[in-house]
């Protein structure tokens, strides 16, 4: 076997190679690379505010409010038997849920009633809330009041 002799060109040769060898990924540009390929962030707005978008005039919302009342009548009296007296009672209810959609109506939703003669999920899940608020008969009773009780009347 031969032995190695360490001389000091070759302990200072070696330490200069491993100190290349650790410093130059170092200096590399991956970086730049990294950033250059990651696409820039943009601005991305909220999903839920509409007030970007084009405004429903008023001719569009009354048009959609007797639109679809006449459509809501219409399909309740579907199966009915005595049209006469159905047509005035579901009239008052079908109203008041076109006028409730009226209220919360966008662009796309009225265009797509109106032009397109289509529901949108969105229209959809407003029929539904509106539903619930126009055809309630009595004012739920107030919740009793649990905390603080009651004071005791002197008899």
């Amino acid at each position: 076997m031969k032995t190695i002799k360490l001389t000091p060109k070759t302990i200072i040769a070696a330490i200069v190679c491993g100190v290349l060898a650790i410093s130059a990924p170092g200096c590399s540009d991956d970086k730049e690379k990294t950033e250059a390929a990651r696409p820039k962030a943009t601005h991305n707005p909220n999903p839920f505010d509409h007030s970007g978008e084009a405004k429903v005039t008023n001719t569009e919302k009354q048009k959609f409010e007797e639109e679809f009342a006449k459509q809501c009548v219409a399909r309740e009296m579907h199966n009915s038997g005595n049209n006469d007296a159905d047509g005035k009672r579901f009239e008052r209810p079908c109203t008041c849920i076109a006028t409730f959609l009226m209220k919360d109506l966008t662009a796309q939703e009225a265009e797509k009633f109106l032009t397109e003669h289509e529901n949108p999920q969105s229209l959809r899940i407003k029929y539904e809330n509106a539903a619930y608020h126009c055809l309630q008969e009595n004012v739920p009773p107030k919740e009793p009041n649990f905390s603080r009780p009651k004071p005791l009347v002197a008899p």
